[in-house]
């Protein structure tokens, strides 16, 4: 749908708030149980993983309820999740993971940087579940550091020497795989392969709610929703600084609604994904009907990113009222992919955003990301209809806008309307 056919309805906030409307949090049976009184032992040294365990499995044998994390310190492996589950960490809680790779075995069905495999189990997961959550005011540490997970990154900053494989090299590994069209489950990256798992994710689920907790020490991705439909991110504060430890990344997931989050995170803080090449195409699920409101992002590369694993495509994207800024975050909205990735980006809205201090552009559309480049790539992609409206930024740069693409494929119908752009000295009025 292009913008001149709906650029006057209001413009489309309608929308969003239909989305809010369907996107809601799932209820759950009234029983509580206790993972103390499974065997659980709140020290910060025992490890809890079978107490825990077996709390979720009478729970679910009940037919659902709150599985509970008292006071205290408990030690865990990987945390499985079924649905009418709702896992519950108290405000005086920590859920602290012991970050030993052999412990996230035997491997899981898991997608990595798009791309479907058998890998660690993330820290807590899903799979084909409903009616699912993680709520509290507590405390979840995924134990990464530059000792456990973050080496595997290739980067000396986070651990990295001679004698560790890097994440680059199996990731090579994978690639040739799906070139050779091995089915995902034959696609086994664990144990022996150096590719992190990401710390939340839910795996064709319905009914999806993340509320109250605080992340810390991701090894990667934080909270990684997949083909999920009715995922709900609320008062969220993520706080890790590690290699591609990105905040919220819906994939290939249909009515998302992320608010009253704070976003502190070592890459982007939301990144709205779709698949990547050959193997999203197979699976062929866009990422669409997200709303983003009253968050705060202040570090570290984009604020709203959309891909770069964006093969399937993204449509129906509302951003409003939210803060972002810091002297370590980068972009605003920022839409990444590249010529072997394709993909498209439809309908993104932008309203009422506070934008204080940013390093690089306001809005950068890079579809050179990566690798990939030919120049002449026979996969349509591009961007159309991304108007924002009523945003006010100070302190942005001068160039806001940045567009690095391929020859023939372009933003196409951007608008920037009734916004505010201030700095120190000057302040200017655009009508455009």
């Amino acid at each position: 749908m292009q913008v001149d056919e709906w650029a006057d309805d209001g413009p489309g906030w309608h929308r969003a708030d239909a989305i809010v409307r369907r996107v809601h949090a799932p209820t759950f049976p009234a029983r509580d149980v206790f993972v103390d009184d499974h065997g659980a032992v709140a020290d910060g040294a025992t490890d809890c993983s079978e107490a825990i365990a077996a709390a979720i499995d009478t729970a679910r044998r009940a037919g659902g309820g709150r599985v509970i994390f008292s006071a205290g310190t408990y030690r865990t492996g990987p945390i499985r999740l079924f649905s009418h589950i709702n896992l519950h960490v108290a405000a005086e809680a920590t859920v602290q993971f012991i970050p030993e790779p052999e412990r996230y075995l035997p491997p899981v069905l898991t997608r990595w940087q798009g791309v479907e495999m058998m890998g660690y189990a993330p820290l807590i997961n899903a799979h084909d579940a409903e009616n699912v959550a993680i709520t509290g005011a507590g405390t979840l540490d995924g134990g990464a550091d530059n000792e456990h997970w973050w080496p595997w990154s290739g980067f000396e900053a986070y651990g990295w020497h001679a004698g560790i494989t890097a994440q680059a090299d199996d990731w090579e590994h994978l690639v040739e795989l799906v070139r050779r069209e091995v089915p995902p489950t034959e696609r086994v990256m664990a144990p022996g392969r150096n590719l992190r798992p990401n710390f939340i994710e839910f795996y064709r689920c319905e009914r999806v709610w993340v509320q109250g907790v605080r992340i810390l020490r991701s090894p990667m991705w934080e909270i990684h929703p997949v083909l999920c439909t009715g995922v709900l991110v609320e008062d969220v504060h993520i706080d890790t600084h590690g290699p591609n430890n990105d905040g919220v990344d819906p994939e290939c997931c249909t009515d998302v609604v992320i608010r009253r989050c704070r976003f502190d995170v070592g890459d982007d803080a939301i990144a709205i994904k779709a698949g990547r090449e050959d193997d999203a195409e197979r699976v062929g699920v866009p990422c669409r009907n997200v709303v983003v409101e009253d968050c705060t992002m202040t570090m570290k590369y984009g604020a709203f990113t959309i891909g770069s694993e964006l093969t399937s495509g993204v449509q129906d994207v509302y951003v409003r009222n939210c803060t972002i800024g810091g002297p370590s975050l980068w972009y605003g909205l920022y839409i990444k992919t590249n010529a072997a990735r394709g993909g498209y980006v439809e309908n993104v809205y932008v309203d009422n955003v506070d934008v204080s201090e940013l390093r690089r552009e306001l809005l950068s559309c890079n579809f050179l990301r990566g690798r990939g480049w030919t120049g002449h790539g026979p996969r349509p992609y591009g961007t159309s209809g991304s108007p924002t409206s009523g945003s006010v930024g100070r302190g942005a740069p001068s160039t806001w806008p940045a567009s690095r693409t391929v020859p023939s494929r372009t933003c196409r119908s951007p608008r920037v309307r009734s916004s505010r752009w201030q700095s120190p000295t000057r302040s200017r009025t655009s009508s455009a």
